[in-house]
C-alpha cells in the first residue's frame, strides 16, 4: 500500500488538492505555495524517508478559534508536507472503508452533504417519529482513544509502513503557545486524515444503531435518533450512553443533549416548525434557527463596521462571499421575508459606512448635491446633529444612495442571491405562511 501512496500521481493530486484548500502554514511557516517546489527537488528523498521508517512528522500548531459562545475550539495545523502526506493517504485508504460506512452517515463522504442529512431528518419526523434523542459527544475530537482507533484501521490496512505513519500523525505534539504538549489521544481538527478517522471511529456507534433498527442521523459527531415514544426514546439514550461510555470511550455533554420535540430540536443550524395546513397534521417545515441568524448577522456586523478599514469595494466582495456561502448552505429553508428584512437593514450599514467615509462636512455637501440633493437642503443635512445610524435610515440617504446604485458598485441582495442560487425553491415547501421562530 505505501507504493500506491508514494506514486508521482497520487502525490501530484494531493498535492493540488492542499493548495486548492488554501490552508495556513504549520510550525515551518512553510505556505502551500512551496510544495511544487518541495515536490521537484525533494521528492526522492522525502518517498525514501517513508519507506525506511526514517520520516518524522513536526510538531502541529495549535490555534484556539471562537465558537460563538464565548468558548474555544482547537484546531491543530499539520505542516504542508504533512498535510500532503496525509491527503496522499487518504486518496488510497478512503476507499477501503466509505463502502462500509452507514446510509445514514453524512459527515465529509463523497457525494453525502448536509441538505441530505437534513432532508432525512425532516423525513423521519414527518413520518412521525418525533421524539428524537439529541446527543452532543463532549470535545470529540480531543477524546479519541488512538488504541481503539488503530485497531479500527488496521482492519483494512495491513500495510505495516502505512499503519506506522499513520500512529506517528496520531501521537505528534501539538505546539500551544509556543510550548510543546505531549498527546495520547484525540484527532487534531485540522488534518485531512482526521474526518474519516472520526467517520472510522463512529462508525461502530452506526453498526450498534442498525443492530437495534433504530432510525438515526449522523453527520460527524453530531447525530440523533428519532423514535415514536418518550418511553422508547429513554430506554435509547441511556443505552447509548453506555455503549460510547464503555466502547468507545467517549462522554456526552449533559447540558447540549437531551430528548427534544421538533419545536425544540436543531440539526445543523436548521430548526422545525409546524405547517399549520390543513390535512397536513403532524407535519414540519424548515426554517433557520435563531442560533444561525444570529451567526449572519455578527458577520455582516463585523464587515459592515464603520470602523473596520476596508474599502468600499472590498466590504462589498466581502459581503457578497458571505452572504452566497449562506445562503447556499440554509437555501432549502423558508428564509425569504427574513432576508428581505436583513436586506434593508444591512442596506442602511452600508449607507452608514458611505457617510462616515465622506468624514467632513464639505465633502458631504458635495457628495448630496452630486447626487440630485438641492444645494440648500444638501448644506442643511451636512451640518446636521443627528447621529450616523440615524441619517443613514432617513429619506436623505434612501432616496439617494439607492438600491440600484449600490448594486452599480456591485452589492447583491441576500434575496437576489438566494433566487439565483434556488430558482425551484422560491415558492415555500407549503402554500400557506407558517409560524417562524426567528
Amino acid at each position: 500500500m505505501i507504493e500506491q501512496i508514494l506514486t508521482r500521481k497520487n502525490l501530484l493530486q494531493a498535492m493540488n488538492k492542499v493548495q486548492k484548500n488554501h490552508g495556513s502554514a504549520g510550525v515551518d511557516h512553510m505556505p502551500v505555495t512551496k510544495l511544487s517546489e518541495l515536490l521537484s527537488i525533494e521528492k526522492k528523498e522525502l518517498t525514501e524517508k517513508v519507506r525506511s521508517g526514517e520520516y518524522l512528522p513536526q510538531p502541529i500548531l495549535g490555534v484556539e478559534i471562537p465558537k460563538g459562545n464565548g468558548k474555544y475550539r482547537l484546531l491543530g495545523i499539520p505542516t504542508v508536507t504533512d498535510r500532503m502526506l496525509q491527503q496522499a493517504v487518504l486518496q488510497v485508504i478512503n476507499a477501503r472503508f466509505e463502502f462500509e460506512f452507514s446510509d445514514s452517515s453524512f459527515g465529509f463522504r463523497p457525494n453525502k452533504n448536509l441538505h441530505q442529512a437534513v432532508m432525512k431528518a425532516q423525513g423521519y419526523i414527518n413520518d412521525g417519529f418525533q421524539y428524537i434523542v439529541d446527543i452532543d459527544l463532549k470535545t470529540f475530537f480531543d477524546e479519541v482513544d488512538h488504541s481503539y482507533l488503530l485497531q479500527l484501521l488496521y482492519r483494512k490496512i495491513k500495510c505495516r509502513d502505512t499503519m506506522r505513519l499513520i500512529r506517528r500523525w496520531l501521537r505528534c505534539p501539538i505546539q500551544i503557545n509556543g510550548q510543546l504538549v505531549k498527546r495520547r489521544k484525540g484527532v487534531p481538527q485540522g488534518s485531512p486524515l482526521s474526518p474519516l478517522l472520526s467517520n472510522i471511529m463512529l462508525q461502530e456507534l452506526d453498526r450498534e444503531l442498525e443492530r437495534h433498527g433504530l432510525r438515526f442521523v449522523r453527520y460527524a459527531d453530531d447525530f440523533s435518533i428519532y423514535t415514536k415514544t418518550n418511553a422508547n426514546a429513554r430506554k435509547i439514550g441511556n443505552a447509548i450512553y453506555k455503549f460510547l461510555k464503555k466502547k468507545l470511550k467517549l462522554s456526552i455533554n449533559r447540558e447540549k443533549s437531551g430528548i427534544r420535540r421538533p419545536v425544540h430540536f436543531t440539526i445543523l443550524g436548521f430548526g422545525f416548525v409546524p405547517t399549520y395546513v390543513k390535512g397536513e397534521k403532524g407535519k414540519y417545515q424548515l426554517v433557520v434557527s435563531d442560533k444561525s441568524w444570529n451567526k449572519l448577522k455578527q458577520k455582516l456586523k463585523i464587515i459592515t463596521r464603520k470602523t473596520t478599514p476596508m474599502s468600499f469595494n472590498e466590504r462589498i466582495a466581502k459581503l457578497n462571499e458571505v452572504q452566497r456561502g449562506w445562503v447556499n448552505n440554509f437555501r432549502m429553508a423558508s428564509i425569504q421575508n427574513k432576508l428581505n428584512e436583513l436586506d434593508g437593514w444591512l442596506r442602511n450599514r452600508l449607507r452608514y459606512c458611505i457617510w462616515h467615509h465622506w468624514k467632513k462636512l464639505v465633502r458631504k455637501r458635495k457628495n448630496l448635491i452630486r447626487l440630485g440633493v438641492e444645494q440648500g437642503q444638501a448644506y442643511a443635512w451636512s451640518r446636521s446633529r443627528m447621529g450616523g445610524w440615524a441619517i443613514a435610515q432617513s429619506p436623505i440617504l434612501g432616496t439617494t444612495i439607492t438600491i440600484e446604485r449600490l448594486k452599480k458598485r456591485g452589492y447583491l441582495s441576500l434575496l437576489e442571491i438566494y433566487q439565483k442560487i434556488s430558482p425551484q425553491l422560491n415558492e415555500p415547501l407549503y402554500t400557506r405562511p407558517v409560524r417562524t421562530v426567528v
